[in-house]
């Protein structure tokens, strides 16, 4: 099979062209959109080019503590990322987001790369950064749909609520059909992405290695683990998620406390 074609200067410019194309039609149907995509154009260019670099020097370095530094950093934007779409309001709620992404992310690690993949040394950068990535990103959507779907019904249910409690309900049977709702929306993107994978869709995992040459059952079962990943860590995520949540919306005296 043939390797990777690189992708020059020449080929990136022509590259470039299919975001001014983008830029002309909005232009042209006045929508509004030139300068937006513009900017992100030039800011796709900027992040990846330096993520580019700075994972070639990592993946070089292979120093254990330089991938658990970024790999915490990454985790750490993605709580707050979380955080701001569920609500700036509730004091305990990055601590709580944060610790839920450690949880989900050091668990499926721990067990893709001891059990499945089985690196010659376990913090090799190749496997456990791009697979760190990946987790955050969809755990983090999880949360954040988890989260907000919870807050914003408890919200909106506080009658309901309170006359469950006051008819002798505790707080974790007052709301447990919301929560597990919050859950189950929390999970539907990747079960739906499951559902049609490798028919209606090929994810950028398969993708990105049928385009640098790999056999393509190979990449297909890669793309397979990635799934079960996925699986497993956006649940894992959703439930510690509402779980901390509906704990943080009660008081002491199991009253429903909600900014």
């Amino acid at each position: 099979m043939d390797g990777l074609i690189q992708l020059d200067f020449i080929r990136l410019l022509w590259a470039v062209g299919l975001m001014a194309a983008a830029i002309g039609l909005s232009s042209w149907q006045q929508l509004g959109l030139g300068w937006n995509l513009a900017i992100a154009t030039l800011r796709t260019i900027v992040q990846l080019v330096a993520v580019g670099y700075f994972l070639a020097i990592m993946f070089a370095w292979r120093n254990p503590l330089a991938v658990l530094a970024v790999i915490l950093v990454m985790l750490t934007i993605a709580a707050v990322v979380a955080r701001n779409r569920i609500s700036k309001k509730l004091s305990r709620l990055l601590p709580l987001i944060w610790a839920s992404l450690l949880a989900s992310t050091a668990l499926t690690l721990a067990y893709t790369s001891l059990l499945v993949i089985r690196p010659e040394t376990w913090y090799e950068p190749r496997y456990l950064v791009p697979l760190a990535g990946i987790i955050l990103g969809n755990a983090m959507n999880a949360a954040s749909i988890a989260g907000d779907r919870l807050h914003s019904t408890l919200q909106n249910s506080r009658i309901e609520i309170e006359t469950h409690l006051s008819l002798g309900a505790t707080p974790k049977q007052a709301i447990a059909g919301y929560r597990r709702e919050a859950v189950k929306a929390g999970l539907i993107p990747t079960l739906n992405a499951m559902m049609v994978v490798g028919i209606v869709t090929l994810p950028g995992i398969i993708t990105g290695q049928l385009l640098s040459g790999v056999n393509p059952l190979d990449a297909a079962l890669y793309q397979m683990l990635i799934m079960f990943i996925l699986a497993f860590s956006t649940l894992l995520t959703a439930i510690l998620v509402t779980y901390g949540l509906s704990r943080q919306c009660f008081n002491a005296s199991a009253q429903l406390v909600l900014p």
